[in-house]
């Protein structure tokens, strides 16, 4: 039998989704910078962590920093099947990561001092 905890509904990281959705660009650009991607990997890379999603939401994602120029990719053959698309950041991707650490950093300090703060 299905273990049934796995499917309940989690209030505190329902409280989180929308969060987690708008940090997504945020992960997704981090783990292309860290070298030329395959969009199978970067999905098995999140897989597992807070920020594991499925190709409905990747591949328009990534369509859209395509588009907007902070991604970029390759076709590179590939011995299991069809020519893949690898990605890899632009120097405008590079800068929009580096704009979107510092203001993780920023909230994250906010928080951090916010949390530490008496009443």
């Amino acid at each position: 039998m299905p273990d049934t905890k796995d499917k309940e509904k989690d209030p505190i990281k329902d409280k989180f989704n929308p969060i987690r959705n708008g940090l997504l660009e945020f992960v997704v650009l981090s783990v292309i910078s860290a070298r030329k991607v395959y969009s199978a990997d970067i999905l098995e890379i999140l897989l597992g962590t807070e920020f594991a999603t499925q190709e409905g939401t990747l591949y328009p994602l990534l369509s859209r920093l395509r588009r907007e120029g902070t991604v970029e990719y390759e076709w590179v053959e590939s011995a299991a099947g069809p020519p893949r698309k690898y990605y890899r950041l632009t120097e405008k991707g590079e800068e929009q990561l580096a704009t979107l650490g510092k203001y993780w950093n920023k909230l994250s300090h906010t928080i951090k001092t916010l949390s530490k703060k008496k009443s």
